[in-house]
């Protein structure tokens, strides 16, 4: 090992199904990490989606409880495993990690971090991490919007959905998104045309600003609307789901909503109107072709990270925490009152 001293971690504990306020901290020593593994001590993490489901034990392939969530981080390395690289220790990288993560220090595959330049803050590349490769990976490998298109973003104010906006508007692509009204201004300034998401029309109005239809439309709500939002495609278009938000709150089996969808989606790609619909995951490939997952994931992240660099990005961070705050951080990013990511950072 290229270290030696115990490295003593802070983490917040999701005990099982309980209210943010049910979120325990512990401190623990980390093992020695192992020969292909490093540890990370967080400089930034973050509340997304996953987390909320999490603690209501829904979603699809979490972890049974207790457990430490966090699905991805910025970290500096300060320590390596025998076969890692002793040069990497001091430098900072990212790494989704899907749990995990709200934690001071963590242990990591080297084989997993993904290299963050210095000089951009690491909340802001926390921001842009899971949320900026979904949305990149959304609108180039699966939908392959080209510039000039029209698309429309179902919850734009959100961390994915205000980071595909921008993606989308500074490759030339219309936007139209739905946000509630507090968030339209902000929508407008990334260069959206919103609509109101609780306009029981909302639909129709969306086909008032797009007649022929559009090309794209990314979903991450599913339930009855999914049906509403395939309807907006003209041929050709595209439609991406990527969450069951609609059934976060609902009882029952977690994997329900998720399979229901599949059989929907594959309903209507055997039928021949030249439209397409497909579930985004952004794991998937990693158990068959791990080195390829994380190459794509890496050119990815290196590709929406240059965005932020040179300004045409510009992440959207709804509040930041201090580690011992991480109950008032899921209740906020709960709240449904924001617009971007809730950050974790060690302490402010």
């Amino acid at each position: 090992m290229n270290s030696t001293a115990t490295i003593t971690a802070t983490e917040i504990v999701l005990p099982g199904k309980v209210e943010p306020e049910g979120l325990r901290s512990r401190s623990r020593d980390l093992p020695a990490p192992g020969k292909d593994q490093v540890v990370l001590r967080m400089e930034a993490t973050g509340v997304c989606f996953a987390e909320q489901q999490m603690r209501r034990g829904k979603y699809f392939d979490q972890p049974p409880f207790p457990f430490v969530p966090g699905y991805d981080l910025v970290g500096t390395v300060v320590a390596a495993g025998e076969q890692v690289d002793a040069a990497l220790i001091g430098r900072r990288f990212a790494a989704v990690t899907k749990t995990g993560a709200w934690a001071s220090h963590l242990l990591v595959d080297a084989a997993d971090l993904m290299p963050v330049p210095d000089e951009i803050d690491p909340a802001a590349a926390e921001t842009v991490i899971v949320n900026g490769v979904t949305a990149w990976q959304m609108l180039y490998r699966t939908a392959k919007v080209r510039p000039g298109r029209t698309i429309v973003v179902l919850g734009a104010n959100g961390g994915v959905g205000s980071t595909l906006v921008q993606l989308a508007r500074h490759a030339g692509i219309t936007v139209i998104g739905t946000a509630s009204p507090r968030h339209h201004t902000t929508l407008r300034e990334l260069g959206a045309t919103p609509v109101d998401y609780r306009d029981p029309h909302m639909y129709a109005r969306i086909r008032e600003l797009a007649p022929d239809g559009v090309d794209a439309v990314f979903d991450h709500v599913g339930g009855p609307g999914i049906e509403d939002s395939w309807q907006l495609l003209r041929r050709g278009g595209t439609l991406v789901s990527y969450g069951t938000a609609a059934s976060k709150d609902e009882e029952g089996n977690s994997q329900l909503p998720i399979l229901k969808l599949f059989a929907r989606l594959n309903t209507w790609n055997a039928l021949p109107n030249g439209k397409s619909a497909h579930f985004y995951n952004l794991w998937a490939g990693k158990r068959l072709r791990r080195a390829s997952f994380q190459r794509r994931m890496t050119e990815d992240l290196t590709q929406v990270l240059r965005l932020v660099a040179d300004g045409s990005l510009v992440p959207q961070i709804a509040g930041r925490f201090a580690l011992a705050d991480t109950v008032a951080a899921l209740r906020l990013a709960e709240s449904r009152t924001v617009a971007g990511k809730v950050v974790i950072v060690p302490e402010m």
